[in-house]
């Protein structure tokens, strides 16, 4: 494969990088919020415990997206190793750098994404 000039590899591995240490320091700091409610009428009332039901279940839908991103992040940081970035998985065509620059996660060109 020949090496694509319009890429920065050290640029993209550096956006990818902080980008997975954001969201590894959000999900620490939103642990609090995915622990389970404690099921005690007298401590918490019941819509207040319906509440705290309803923040954990977004909690963990919040969490559960996030972990989505970070797998996508090191599958795009692993093809970045192996020389592959920008690069459709698919059809093997160039991914415009217009594109990668929307989500530097992508894998696919906008045909092969459409058809999948």
């Amino acid at each position: 494969m020949d090496e694509r000039r319009d890429l920065d590899p050290a640029a993209i591995r550096e956006r990818l990088e902080r980008e997975r240490e954001e969201l590894l320091a959000a999900s620490e700091s939103s642990a609090d919020e995915r622990r389970p409610v404690t099921l005690d009428q007298q401590s918490v009332g019941r819509l207040s415990r319906m509440d705290a039901l309803q923040v954990q279940a977004m909690a963990h839908a919040v969490e559960a997206r996030r972990k989505g991103r970070l797998q996508r992040i090191e599958r795009a940081l692993r093809r970045l190793e192996a020389g592959d970035y920008g690069t459709c998985l698919a059809c093997g065509e160039e991914i415009p750098m217009k594109r990668l620059a929307v989500d530097m996660t992508l894998a696919y060109c906008v045909d092969c994404a459409q058809s999948a």
